[in-house]
């Protein structure tokens, strides 16, 4: 246990590390008073608003969380509690990335109940869906902004150059799944009974079960709704604070578009709250944009600041609620 917790550690530290590195790197030659100078410039009312927005998107996605998570076992859940666990989520995600979506599992087993194999299915089954928007925003964004997307694109990947290597290596690639495919099949079989083997059969059968109650969900317009709103809330974040700061107050719907998809995918890396690898994707699509180097690196602070300040706020907030709440009893049968 204890090499574990030791290794867990590492990993932090490691990824803190690294998210500090890139952060430095990227704001070494900013000077603070142009900071400052930004910061005061800024029209604040628009950038409050984007905080607005951003609750209601928390708000819609732990409605959604609860369409997902099945009422047979333990206390159903509220929006409410859903909330409060999606948020110490988050808050947890800000010192270890990726624990907060086991954290706010096991908010809602203590509070509700709930089975952790369960509710991490529902939690997996969220973020396949939203990496499908993802994908969806991506080529919305080049549909809007295809001249512009395919430059940017080209610059930082050789598509020629990628392709030629891929088709060069295919036979090689299709050899190496497939033989990994049967090995994995073979390793399965052989060692069935064993203990590590029966929990990852029965972690891929909840995701399974989590899959096929997508088809089965009451409320299917409301989950497929709330999901597509959950981007108009991301681009409508990003929007608002572009308004707010004099220098991308003029960028076009399109362009924004571009930025939130490149602060999404910076989001994505395994680091703390997207430190450094957030700052540096928006930064990079600002500069290509027209805005100056500083100006780009600036509003990637400024939106991801006020971010990280409202996740911290709220979800301290709903940490301390969860504490006080009590925990779950089954009830007993007489």
């Amino acid at each position: 246990m204890g090499l574990t917790y030791f290794k867990q550690f590492i990993q932090v530290v490691v990824s803190l590390g690294i998210a500090i590195w890139i952060f430095w790197f990227l704001y070494r030659d900013i000077e603070f008073e142009a900071l400052i100078t930004q910061t005061k410039a800024s029209n604040w009312s628009w950038i409050m608003g984007s905080l607005i927005i951003s609750m209601v998107g928390f708000w819609i996605r732990s409605w959604r969380w609860t369409l997902l998570i099945s009422s047979d076992e333990g206390k159903q859940v509220t929006s409410a509690r859903a909330y409060h666990a999606v948020m110490v989520g988050y808050l947890v995600n800000m010192l270890v990335p990726r624990a907060g979506e086991v954290a706010r599992c096991g908010v809602l087993k203590r509070t509700n109940g709930i089975s952790i194999g369960h509710l991490l299915g529902t939690v997996i089954v969220e973020r396949s869906i939203d990496l499908l928007f993802l994908i969806g925003v991506i080529l919305l964004a080049f549909i809007v902004e295809h001249e512009l997307f395919i430059t940017l694109a080209n610059q930082l990947v050789d598509f020629s150059s990628l392709g030629r290597n891929l088709l060069s290596k295919l036979p090689y690639l299709i050899a190496f799944f497939a033989i990994l495919i049967v090995g994995i099949s073979m390793i399965f079989r052989r060692f069935r009974d064993h203990g590590l083997v029966n929990k990852l059969q029965h972690f891929f059968r909840e995701i399974l079960s989590g899959l096929r109650r997508l088809g089965q969900l009451n409320n299917q317009l409301g989950f497929w709704v709330s999901s597509a709103m959950l981007w108009v809330i991301y681009f409508l974040t990003m929007y608002t604070v572009s308004l707010g700061i004099p220098s991308t107050a003029n960028l076009s719907s399109g362009q924004v578009l571009l930025v939130m998809v490149m602060g999404s995918i910076g989001m994505i890396a395994p680091v703390q709250g997207g430190i450094g690898t957030f700052h540096a994707l928006v930064a990079f699509i600002l500069i290509q944009l027209g805005i100056s180097e500083i100006d780009g690196k600036i509003f990637a602070a400024i939106i991801h600041a006020t971010q990280v300040v409202l996740v911290v706020v709220a979800g301290l907030i709903s940490w301390i609620i969860v504490l006080k709440l009590p925990s779950w009893t089954k009830p007993t049968t007489h």
